[in-house]
């Protein structure tokens, strides 16, 4: 019977499938392995559950990357059995299968910096890049341990391929074996039908990344029951830019006011300095964690911590993203992104209100500076949308000498070269400098090596390199006219590879400072408030007494009475949103938790019994994803009279 109806064919088939699964449980110990500390699972019984709910997108995954293998497995070609055919099989199958399990591996390193499994967007991070080649270098010097598991995996994957064969077979009776096939055909398509959408349930759309969050009662662990192939292929072609409508509109306006207008301050032009500083979080800096709790903590950044001693610090400060991407648009604009950068999605080429343009209706000249080569992480494009006079990058600064091999300028030269620049223009003016030194591959200049302290981590050498450019910076600046009467604003873009428990904890994972100084000494005190990136922005509106509407979700740091401090960002599948005495988790669609203020790591879920203040928090919560994707899509980000 076998001849007519391929039942070896099938078994081997089956067989073949079985190894995908097989090693990509393999690549989920891996991926866990590497990133334990982040996940935080608790007994070997409970990551095994958590791998068998995966089994749902492993199967999708799966499914689509071996479409064409299975239909070039399963049509009636009468030569399926034949030597050269099913090489040409073994072909198709590694090439698709092995191009998506690498993505796996992408995510045991890549996942410390963004805390989400890589989706299509990570290709919009990169294709700005004019130097992927060395940068990619880079990577397998530093991380060469993770191409040999791979290779590793691979070669034993194509190993137990080859132990299982189909015998050569010539059929007999085409009619019946046609036939036969056309009834397994319909079988394997009903099957991947419904492992593609997840289940059989007329009422399930096809399986999305948030379906992860059913699965788990910790939110980092729905990156565990993921896999990155499943992640890519479910994002290509969409954005999760998409309307909601929750709440009552009058929420937003009593909530967050989206349109303000500040009168605190007289109407004044000072020079207005912005640092958005790489991967600075705020675990590295001493004078950002008073009477601090942890354990043997070290401070990495001397300058700045005399440097706040003289300054407005807030130490309770958030990132509203996790990428550099993320950090621009949120500072300088206002506006934050969460699961999909704003900056690549279908709506960042609209008129945007911005510190750019409010500063240039005061006659200010504007300018942003960033080391790389020019055009890196979309910099240059977003500039241009928000009106920024100038542009510096590595081509300005035209010295490839001090070049670091991998992102751009370093920083101490490269804020020498912003400073020189800034001494020949006209005030008043507003620059926003990008740096890059404090960043992966964790390496300083030659002639620095062994003047910053190792520390516990690779990145701590490179904190101390760029608190030591700033620290050169700042004299040199000092000694100019324009010092003066400048505003100078220190944040951060996001968080990186983190030294303490305490910033393992999913909240402080984007914890970032926020530092205001001003030479003439009239901003001092330390504010433990929360506070976010997208404040920055009316703070400085409000300080240079800015006094028309405008549009930001963000609040005065320094004179907002009316809005209750909050900060919201996203954390691989969900929101999270800090007001008051709780955290709230909301998905897009609905509330998935409330957690006391102090539960950082969202380790016990309150939703069970909520109160008033949880309730109003999560309603503000939904305001403001509300408010948020209507004012893009409708491209309403510019106050119009």
């Amino acid at each position: 019977m076998s001849r007519y109806f391929r039942l070896q064919e099938y078994k081997v088939l089956f067989y073949r499938f079985l190894l995908a699964y097989l090693f990509y449980f393999l690549a989920r110990i891996g991926f866990f392995i590497y990133n334990s500390k982040l996940l935080k699972v608790d007994s070997v019984t409970e990551f095994l559950i958590l791998a068998y709910h995966g089994l749902v997108f492993d199967t999708t995954a799966i499914l689509y990357v071996n479409a064409l293998f299975l239909l070039c497995s399963i049509f009636p070609f009468w030569i399926n059995t034949s030597k050269n055919y099913q090489k040409f099989l073994f072909y198709i199958y590694f090439t698709f299968n092995l191009i998506a399990y690498a993505t796996n591996f992408v995510d045991f390193i890549y996942y410390k910096f963004t805390y989400a499994r890589t989706t299509v967007a990570f290709m919009d991070i990169i294709k700005n890049e004019s130097n992927k080649g060395n940068m990619f270098f880079r990577f397998i010097v530093s991380y060469w341990h993770v191409y040999v598991l791979f290779f590793v995996l691979a070669f034993f994957w194509v190993y137990l391929y080859k132990k299982v064969k189909v015998a050569e077979k010539v059929p007999n009776g085409k009619p019946a074996y046609s036939i036969s096939s056309f009834i397994g055909v319909l079988v394997f398509a009903t099957l991947a039908v419904g492992g593609i959408r997840g289940d059989f349930k007329k009422s399930t759309r096809p399986l999305n990344i948030i379906d992860a969050n059913r699965y788990v009662s910790k939110p980092q662990h729905a990156d565990i029951v993921l896999n990155t192939p499943f992640s890519i292929i479910r994002t290509i072609g969409k954005t999760s830019f998409k309307k909601i409508n929750i709440v009552p509109e009058k929420m937003v306006e009593e909530n967050f006011q989206p349109i303000k207008q500040y009168h605190n301050n007289p109407k004044t032009t000072p020079n207005v300095v912005l640092i958005i500083t790489e991967s600075f979080g705020r675990e590295y800096l001493g004078a950002f964690n008073p009477n601090s709790t942890i354990k043997d903590f070290v401070s990495y950044t001397p300058f700045i911590d005399s440097l706040a001693q003289h300054s407005m610090i807030y130490t309770n400060a958030y990132a509203n993203g996790s990428k550099s991407i993320h950090g621009m648009s949120s500072i300088v604009a206002g506006i934050p992104s969460f699961r999909d950068a704003f900056t690549s999605s279908p709506y960042p080429k609209q008129k945007i209100q911005s510190l750019v343009s409010c500063l240039k209706e005061m006659g200010y000249d504007t300018s942003f500076f960033h080391g790389a080569p020019n055009g890196s992480m979309g910099f240059l494009g977003f500039g241009n949308i928000l009106g920024f006079d100038h542009y510096y990058g590595k081509t300005e600064f035209n010295n490839d000498s001090l070049y670091d091999g991998v992102w751009g300028i370093w920083d101490e030269p490269f804020l020498q070269f912003m400073k020189q620049t800034l001494d020949k223009k006209k005030a008043p003016f507003f620059s926003t400098i990008f740096t890059i030194s404090s960043h992966e591959p964790y390496i300083v200049p030659k002639e620095f090596e062994g003047k910053f302290p190792k520390g516990t981590i690779p990145m701590h050498q490179c904190i101390g390199y760029t608190d030591y450019s700033f620290k050169k910076f700042f004299e040199s600046a000092k000694k100019q006219p324009w010092f003066k009467n400048t505003i100078f604003i220190i944040t951060a873009d996001h968080g990186n590879i983190t030294a303490y428990d305490e910033y393992y904890k999913i909240i402080n994972r984007q914890a970032v400072p926020i530092l205001i100084y001003k030479p003439d000494g009239s901003l001092k005190g330390e504010v433990h408030d929360l506070a976010q990136q997208i404040d920055i922005y009316p703070t400085v509106l409000d300080l240079v007494g800015y006094d028309k509407p405008f549009r930001s979700w963000g609040r005065s740091l320094i004179g907002d009475k009316k809005i209750v401090p909050y900060a919201i960002n996203f954390n691989g599948n969900q929101y999270q949103f800090q007001r008051g005495n709780y955290i709230c988790t909301f998905d897009g669609k609905k509330i998935t938790g409330y957690y006391n203020k102090n539960d950082k790591g969202l380790e016990k879920n309150l939703i069970a019994k909520p109160n008033k203040e949880m309730i109003e928090s999560g309603k503000a919560c939904e305001a403001f994803v509300q408010d948020y994707m209507k004012r893009i899509i409708d491209q309403n980000l510019y106050y119009k009279k």
